[in-house]
């Protein structure tokens, strides 16, 4: 015990040095957020004017309260809109009942994104041409528009966005994905096209200078563009900065090549000196050479795009649940999850038995779908004694009715953290579906099928204790829902 008390104050002290000798760098966003903010105030001061000497356009407030608009939502959000001498609301709100919105539908989209009643009709209706020409049809338009209104009114770009457009279809990029950009990152269609093409063209030419071939390229780009968009706002100088930067701290053209796909160009978002303080702080921490330290980063990319103050957090999080630097850096992907995903996964292993902080980090790591497997493998093996918690006045022991050998039931699992579980079998696969019935064949008590996580049910008041004759009730007490329920029927 003694030993382990000086291990948790050794690592708890090499992660205070650390913090003692490195700032808390963040994340290059600064250049790209004051590009969009600038743009966002010259599409607001075309009609902003001093609301304080002015009154609201009356008409256009009639206007909007006949398409059920509430106003004061507008007030709240974009009161500027309201003082604005020239509106279309009519025809706007036309506009979208033409492509089939209803009545609440219009009403929403205007109230989320009032702006668009000062578009004029002509406005919108190239928009509406332009748009259409990647979606499917003009169902999936109008519920795009419900959606992510504020993209498809900004029109001050229109000629960027038709250029952009045609760009991307030479290029390779699916109209799905194109409409996915024009909702979620709208803005890498305001730029001109020339800008856009120049990034490409950076990217492709870095490409091939680390190593990639002239047949994957095409994939490459494609691929790198559809996980990361926003890679489009970033200047070509600054692309190549961070490259050199990589080359020069020892890391190989094929080691670049696989941290730009691993980190899916989100290394472009940083600079230089973020990266160097992350890779220092790394390196202080773990106690590594450069060449250990490198290794760790190829391992685990996040050691280089997180900044001091998420590896920090993070670092914490982990020392205080008992686990060791050491078995940090025999296992560094961790870092790539919350804290407060870790403490969750390490509650349900300890529900098992599974000591962390004695065992290896893997059963932590990976995706929500990765942990259920190891999970379930865990589970698999597990004790039921070391599984079970013993009955508490919060926990009630598991009383129920015990099912009759030849009845048939009609299952469907739910989560319970307070029964032991019954092994399935043969052991069943948990459905996608939330819900879903299954038929199983005649089953004893010893047989029943059983959630991951246990099972209980209540029995009626009047019901035959020798034989299930009624529904029984599944009650779940678990925060996360497991994806299977079952319901008992005779």
């Amino acid at each position: 015990m003694l030993r382990g008390v000086a291990h948790g104050a050794r690592d708890t002290f090499t992660l205070l040095l650390a913090r003692w000798q490195y700032c808390y760098p963040g994340l290059n966003f600064s250049s790209v957020w004051n590009e969009v903010a600038k743009r966002s105030f010259l599409i607001h001061s075309t009609y902003t004017t001093d609301t304080k000497s002015r009154e609201e356009n009356k008409k256009t407030i009639e206007s909007l309260y006949r398409f059920s608009v509430d106003i004061k939502k507008i007030r709240r959000l974009k009161e500027w809109v309201l003082f604005q001498d020239t509106a279309y609301v009519k025809e706007i709100a036309g506009i979208l009942k033409e492509m089939g919105a209803d009545e609440t539908a219009v009403a929403n989209i205007l109230e989320r994104c009032p702006e668009a009643i000062l578009r004029t009709p002509a406005e919108i209706n190239s928009q509406r041409a332009l748009w259409q020409s990647v979606c499917q049809n003009e169902k999936q338009l109008i519920k795009l528009i419900e959606q992510f209104p504020e993209s498809f009114f900004t029109t001050e770009y229109h000629e960027n966005q038709k250029a952009n457009i045609l760009f991307f279809q030479e290029l390779g990029l699916k109209n799905n994905i194109i409409t996915r950009f024009l909702t979620s990152a709208p803005n890498i269609f305001y730029n001109p096209v020339e800008k856009n093409k120049d990034v490409i063209e950076t990217l492709q030419r870095n490409y091939l200078s680390l190593g990639g071939s002239h047949a994957n390229m095409k994939t490459w780009i494609l691929k790198l563009l559809s996980q990361n968009p926003f890679i489009l706002l970033n200047a070509s100088t600054a692309i190549q900065e961070n490259l050199e930067f990589l080359q020069k701290n020892g890391f190989t053209d094929p080691e670049v090549l696989q941290l730009l796909s691993k980190l899916k160009g989100f290394i472009f978002q940083l600079t230089s000196t973020t990266m160097q303080k992350s890779m220092l702080f790394s390196k202080n921490v773990f106690q590594c050479s450069d060449q250990e330290l490198k290794q760790l980063v190829l391992k685990c990319p996040a050691l280089l795009y997180y900044s001091v103050p998420v590896l920090e957090e993070r670092l914490e999080g982990l020392l205080k649940e008992g686990i060791s630097v050491a078995q940090i850096r025999e296992t560094p992907m961790v870092l790539e999850l919350t804290t407060q995903i870790v403490q969750y996964r390490i509650k349900k292993l300890a529900a098992l038995g599974y000591d962390v902080k004695s065992g290896t980090l893997e059963s932590l790591n990976g995706t929500k779908k990765d942990f259920e497997v190891s999970y379930g493998t865990l589970l698999a093996t597990a004790d039921p004694t070391a599984v079970t918690p013993p009955a508490t006045a919060e926990t009630l022991p598991l009383t129920s009715p015990t099912p009759t050998e030849g009845t048939d039931v009609t299952a469907v699992f739910v989560i319970s953290k307070l029964f032991p579980p019954i092994q399935a079998t043969p052991p069943i696969v948990a459905p996608t579906a939330p819900f879903v019935t299954l038929k199983r064949p005649p089953v004893t008590r010893e047989s029943m099928p059983g959630c991951c996580c246990g099972w209980s049910f209540n029995e009626p008041k009047g019901g035959n204790n020798k034989q299930i004759n009624h529904s029984a009730t599944i009650k779940a007490f678990s925060k996360e829902k497991c994806s299977q329920v079952f319901t008992f029927l005779a």
